[in-house]
């Protein structure tokens, strides 16, 4: 699987490209900032997006929204516990000192039941809240084989987990989805966030000192 990583000032947060290698097909999950970087990428590797996935509703992970959303046809997806956020995006732009429009209306809200598809992979959206309301992971694997790779947006960092002090947080919840959801993927499944590097879950589960070793 293609698997391109951008991120750009003011806040650094991972944009990512997915796409097969055999159809061409693709996904773009959390516009923001970095978001003609990843429509630079699209063309580079000439991908026919299918999806543009949102793990959640901060500022930073859907600033770019609307810019991808004119360039490219495909539908834009959201948990519907995170439309308040999303309807609230200027307002939180404006709490780091930025101005931004409102982004365009949500496409499709998440249907956990039915797998997303791009050429020969799927996704499968696992509700981990705790971070927002609406927080989902996305995990990405091959058709017919066990999949491999989570993007958790801010639920689970190497090292740390998402912050719990914004409007909807809520730290006992994200405690939960971590170890409820993340945790009961196997540990060689690659974990990609939306800030920082890469890491596994079971490298999580074993040094993580904020779940502390208390995960099974």
């Amino acid at each position: 699987m293609l698997l391109e990583i951008r991120e750009a000032p003011p806040f650094y947060k991972n944009g990512y490209v997915l796409g097969c290698e055999e159809t061409g097909q693709g996904v773009i999950i959390d516009p923001g900032d970095e978001v003609d970087l990843l429509l630079r990428t699209v063309t580079e590797h000439r991908l026919d997006i299918r999806h543009i996935l949102l793990t959640h509703a901060h500022v930073d992970h859907v600033a770019g929204v609307a810019k991808v959303k004119a360039a490219l046809t495909a539908p834009v997806y959201l948990h519907r516990d995170d439309s308040l956020l999303y309807d609230m995006v200027p307002q939180q732009a404006a709490l780091f000192g930025f101005r931004i429009g409102q982004p365009p209306p949500i496409d499709r809200f998440y249907d956990a039941e039915t797998p997303l598809v791009f050429g020969r992979y799927e996704i499968r959206v696992l509700l981990t809240p705790g971070h927002t309301p609406g927080g989902v992971s996305l995990l990405v694997g091959r058709s017919g084989d066990p999949p491999k790779q989570v993007f958790v947006g801010d639920t689970l960092f190497a090292g740390s987990i998402g912050r719990t002090d914004l409007p909807g947080g809520d730290f006992d919840t994200l405690i939960g989805s971590i170890r409820g959801v993340l945790f009961a993927l196997g540990d060689d499944v690659e974990v990609y966030s939306g800030h920082g590097p890469r890491t596994m879950i079971g490298q999580e589960r074993r040094t993580n000192p904020f779940l502390n070793g208390r995960s099974r």
